[in-house]
This record gives C-alpha cells, structure tokens and sequence, in this order.
C-alpha cells in the first residue's frame, strides 16, 4: 500500500533530500544583481543570479546566495515547496509524460512494456470513466472487510492486504493504511539471504506525534484528520459517518501509543529484533499469528526482522482488544482514503483537502497529467525510466559523473588516511567500505520485468491495485535467491539520491544528473560544488551516525575501535548541538539530534568534494573556491510553507535547507574565501567547527 511520508529507516536508506520532490534546483547563469558589490566584492563571473544586496556572506550566507530569489520567488499554488530541485522535477515530470503520452500511440509495434505504461497514463486521465463507475472497482475490497466474521479472518485479511512495496526510503516512521508494514531486504546479520522485515503501521496521519503532541497547531490537525474521516465515510455512504470516524481516529490514537519514537526508530540497537513465528504467538498477543502470515503469504518464512518490537505488540494487543466494527470501520476507511486517486473527483478533492492542504498548506491541487505521471511512475517505474534514459541520459554523461565519484571517493580515502584520531585497524575497516561500495550512476544495470502485470483499459482503480499486489509478489519472490546488491531503491526519473548501507551501496539517478545540477559544460567549480556535494553527501553517508555501524558487506557490525567511537560521537554531539540552535519558528526548533545523520553528510561530503576540487586544480585560486562554495549554496535554494516546514521538522530527518548551506561555517576554506571575520552572524572560532571525517 501507500508509503507516504519523508522518513528513512535507520541504516536502510538515506536520502540527499526530502522525497516528494524536495525542491532545489541550480542555476549558475553568471549575472550580478543591481548593488551586490556593496554587499560584497565578487568577481562578475562567479556572481548568481538571486543573491541579495547587502547581506554579507558571513552572516548568512544563504541569503547572500539566495535572498533575491527567495524575495522575488512565490511557491506554485499546487506545491508545498519550490526550488531548484522543484524545477528540475518540474521539467522532468514534462519530459516524461510527453514520454508516456508517446507511449500511448505507440502502435503493434511498440513493446509490451510500452503499451503498459501508455494504458495505465490513459487509464488515469479518463476521469468520466472514472466517475461513471463510482466506487464499483472498489467494491469488491469492501465486500471481503464487510464480510470478515471474527477476529481469526480479521488476522487473515491484514495479512493479506500487506503490501512491500514499502523501499529503504520511506520508513521510519511511516504511515500507511496497513497496520503494518513489511520490507523484503538482506538480514542485519546474514548478507547472503533476504529477511522480512515488520514495522509499525496503521497510522493516517504522519507520525504519532501528530495524535499525541499537546500544542494547539497539532491539536487542530486532529480535528482536520477527524473530519476528513467522516467525510469519505459519508461520500461512501456509510450511515453514521460522524460516530464511525470519531471510533476509528480513537484506534489509530491508540496505534500511535503504541508506536516507537522517531528517535527511538533511527536507533538500530533498539529496532535489532529478530523473531522467529513462535515468537510472534508467544510476545505478541492478541492476532491470530498464523492466520496472518498464511494470508500475507509468509507461511513459509522462519524468521523476521522485527523493527519496532513494542509497536508490533501494541498493534497485535489491540486487535484482539478492540471490537471487530471498529476494526471493519478502519479497513473501509483506509481502503477509500488509500484508492482516492482513482476514485471519483469528490474523493480525490476530499483526500487532497487533508494530505495537501491541512498537512502541508498546499492551495491547489497539481493537473490532473501531473498526477498521472507519479501514479505510472509508482506503478511501472522502471519501464517509464528506461524511457527516460534513452532519450535524456547519454553515455558521455554517466562516464562525465562516474569520474567525479572516482575523484571523489578517492578524496574520502585520503581524508580517512588523514586522520589523526582513527586507529590504524579502524582505517582499514573504513577503506574496505569505500573499496566494496557500489555505485549506480542514472540507472539500473538490470530493469525490472513487469511481464505479467495485468494493465487494461478503463479500470484506474483495478490497474493500481494489481500493480501494488504485483509488486508485493516481485518482493517475495526474493527469498531463496542471491542477495542482489546492485538493485537499486530509486527510479532514474527522480530528482534525488540515496546511500544504501545494507547493500553498501548509491544511487545516483538521471533526473539529479541534468542541468543546472550538474551540467557538462559547467566549470569544474560549479559541478563539484554542486553535484560533487551530493556525491560525497552519499558517500558520507556510509560513515555517518547511522551508516558507520554497518560493514563493507552490510552486515550491522562494529568495526571501529572504543577510542575512535568515543572521538565521534562526540565530535557528532558537538554537530548535533550546532544544528538545535537554528529555530525557523519562535515556538519551533530543529531537531539536531534526529537531523544528525544528513548534517555529517552534508559536513562531511562538502568536505570531500572540495578536496577533490583542488586535487583536480593545478593552481588553486581564491576566486575558484568562492564559485565552489556559491554552487554548495545555490544547489539548496529552497523555499517551504509554513505547514509543510513544520511538518518536515516534526518528522524529517533532514534539516530545512537554510540550515544546511550553514555547514560551510566548518569548513575554514570557506572563511578565507569570503574574509569571514569574528563578529559576522555564522563564525565560529576555529575551536568551535566541528571536523568529523
């Protein structure tokens, strides 16, 4: 089912940026803006259209690269940020449903790949066929969770209806219409085999503090999300639909007392539970285990993955406690509330009225091909993407970035060479990480086949569904063969990019290699600045907080000496601390602690990038490491709503972005670049910047 939210699972995935199109995208046309040297003196040639006179780089450095924009730059009514990377995503979402619609003529002669992705496009667009037919495609869901007579067939239908198309980028703390979720991947311990994995589900809204928190913003989101319930009751025309979504808001507040903390969630000592299925029947009581697995289709699975141990009892506690109504009553909900999009417009209007606008403080709902286009892309992503690639990626440009990683990592040895706290023996493990590490650059090396994926005419709702269940059987049929370490987690038409530490592994994709992120023609200074950053962050990223706990194979295992993780931890604490201080809001600060995982990468991958830089430069220049850093600066030009800034600090793991191009106040590059001086709003003393790798 619907993984919908900006979390990563501790250890599994890390994200550049925030899913959903994070917004950023960059753009070095060289043009001085009116008075900009009365800010500070640049040279013409590194000067970026959108800074903003008067603000000195030292005190805030973002402004300075980014003000004028921000000031001269309104949000599009159909988005809860806007950016670079927005535009960038904006263009490429374009670009592919030009893509599909060609797909849609393609004739006998096109693929069979090809004809699927251009008959689910269609099949979505067609919003009469949609409307005749009501809520007839759904019917026969319903019909199975009216028709569950105890708790035993209550168990077999959550097994069931449990989805895995659940990726390492989306759970934390996911929500999602299932009380749990579940994930296919290699074992924490064993490499070599694929585990199941249960988490904590079951929630509408998302993340527990949203039914728990006791400030008057969240306390009237819960009204919002109360009311949002009972009207898909209503236009599903269940009788009492007011009573019906006041017991049902009632269960998932309980879910979410049951849930783990986010910060206990990214804790992977905490969530290293391995339970075997008499386990499940003797801890947590309450589901009829059995009768579970068998309609999931995990009859056969010896052991699981147990991520959040207190949530899963939490969960199987009340299913036996609360009564079976209650229960049918959740089901139908989220079973509308999860199909809205291809249901009748009152229930995409309705469903967007909450999760756009409520949640996020979106004004208007994106086009209805706009829509389209993330629907085929979640259903048959891998078939539009090969698409994407042919027509949007050439080889010289792989071979272009594939260089800029070589550089890059090899920065990373040497700074781990470097450094003076490591232990010889530590070292060694470091480099074996670097020396085994996978990277995908654009795309896959092997496409998925969705050959058997039934895609017909007219039927949006039936076409969604299948393919959820197609790729929840793509994902079982895992167990028993080869752990693939090169899959990738992301499509290549994705403005993004992710570390995979269990597989040891990154993913570059197409759509973040393009211009303005990084552009061949560009200098060297802007392409390492910009997507030479994003390329060490996911580097880092495997010697994070998060990502240093797992070896050169995956395996979560402890490989540094207690002298080097103490130097860490509290070189991470001290980071950590940096970050809390930043507060958008007067009654809101960043979490520096549940951002700490994409604050040393974007620390540490800064760093690596500008050691590359220079090693790459025969005669280093102070005007060069001013483009670099402008580049750094401009690649996380962003601007948020209100509620969609606070929901990210509420839940994400990544710091708001005006914070994050704060990290060159660590780098003492940055300070001879721009003459920062004691005094200015972001110096630091040299004691005072945090040097972790």
């Amino acid at each position: 089912m619907r993984i919908n939210n900006s979390h990563l699972l501790a250890g599994f995935g890390n994200l550049l940026r925030r899913p959903a199109h994070a917004a950023l995208a960059l753009s070095l046309t060289v043009c001085v803006p009116a008075n900009a040297a009365a800010a500070f003196e640049l040279p013409a040639a590194y000067v970026v259209d959108g800074m903003k006179p008067g603000v000195r780089p030292g005190d805030d450095f973002n402004a300075y690269v980014n003000g004028g924009w921000a000031d001269a730059t309104e949000i599009p009514a159909d988005k809860s940020y806007w950016g670079v990377d927005g535009e960038m995503a904006e263009a490429t979402d374009k670009r592919v449903a030009q893509l599909i619609e060609g797909a849609a003529k393609g004739g006998a002669d096109a693929s069979a790949d090809t004809r699927r992705v251009g008959a689910f496009y269609i099949a979505f667009m067609d919003e009469a066929a949609i409307e005749a037919k009501g809520l007839a495609p759904l019917q026969p869901l319903l019909h199975d969770i009216a028709a569950v007579a105890d708790k035993r067939g209550l168990a077999r239908l959550l097994g069931r209806t449990l989805r895995a198309d659940v990726d390492p980028l989306n759970m934390t703390n996911f929500f999602t219409e299932n009380l749990f979720g579940v994930w296919v991947a290699q074992g924490l311990h064993d490499a070599d085999h694929y585990q199941a994995y249960l988490l904590q589900g079951g929630l509408g809204m998302p993340d527990r503090e949203y039914y728990l928190a006791k400030d008057p913003k969240m306390a009237g989101i819960r009204a919002k999300y109360r009311e949002h319930i009972a009207t898909v009751l209503a236009l599903a025309g269940y009788k009492d639909a007011g009573r019906r979504a006041a017991r049902v808001y009632d269960l998932e507040r309980k879910i979410a007392l049951s849930h783990a903390s986010r910060e206990d969630s990214e804790d992977i000592g905490k969530a290293d539970h391995t339970w075997s299925q008499r386990d499940f029947a003797d801890q947590a009581h309450g589901i009829d285990w059995a009768a579970f697995f068998d309609g999931a289709g995990l009859s056969g699975q010896q052991n699981f993955g147990v991520w959040h141990a207190g949530a899963v009892k939490g969960e199987a506690a009340l299913v036996g406690a609360v009564p079976l109504a209650v229960w049918k009553d959740y089901l139908s909900f989220h079973a509308i509330n999860h199909f809205s999009k291809t249901l009748p417009k009152a229930f995409a209007d309705a469903h967007f009225a909450f999760y756009g606008t409520v949640l996020s403080g979106t004004p208007q709902q994106a086009a209805r091909w706009k829509r389209a286009v993330e629907e085929t892309n979640a259903a048959v992503g891998d078939s539009v993407g090969r698409l994407y690639v042919e027509r949007y990626f050439p080889a010289a440009a792989k071979a272009k970035v594939q260089a800029l990683v070589a550089n890059i990592v090899d920065a990373f040895a040497h700074r781990i060479d470097g450094l003076e706290w490591m232990a010889p023996a530590t070292k060694i493990e470091a480099k074996a990480k670097l020396k085994t590490l996978y990277v995908g650059v654009g795309y896959p090396e092997h496409w998925r086949d969705y050959s058997g994926l039934d895609i017909e005419a007219g039927d949006a709702l039936g076409n969604s569904r299948r393919a959820e269940e197609f790729a929840y059987r793509r994902a079982l049929a895992k167990f028993g063969k080869p752990v693939d370490r090169s899959e990738w987690a992301m499509l290549p038409q994705v403005v993004n990019a992710v570390n995979l530490p269990l597989q040891n592994a990154l993913n570059f994709p197409a759509a973040i290699l393009q211009p303005p992120s990084f552009d061949p023609a560009a200098s060297d200074a802007v392409n390492y600045g910009a997507i030479g950053a994003v390329i060490g962050h996911e580097i880092s990223h495997s010697f994070d907080d998060q990502g240093s706990q797992f070896d050169a194979q995956g395996r979560l295992r402890n490989w540094w000496s207690a002298e080097d993780l103490a130097h860490f931890k509290k070189s991470s604490a001290a980071l950590a601390a940096q970050f809390s201080t930043y507060r958008p809001f007067p009654d809101l600060a960043v979490n520096g602690q549940q951002t700490l995982s994409e604050n040393i990468a974007d620390l540490a991958g800064l760093t690596a990038a500008y050691d590359a830089y220079h090693a790459s430069l025969a005669d280093p220049s102070k005007a060069a490491d001013q483009q670099f850093f402008i580049a750094f600066a401009e690649a996380w030009r962003n601007k948020a709503r209100e509620m969609a800034l606070r929901q990210q600090i509420a839940t994400d793991g990544h710091a708001p972005t005006q914070y994050r191009v704060a990290t060159v106040r660590n780098l003492d590059a940055w300070y001879a670049a721009f003459d920062v001086q004691p005094g200015q709003g972001l110096y630091l003393a040299p004691s005072a910047r945090v040097r972790i790798w």
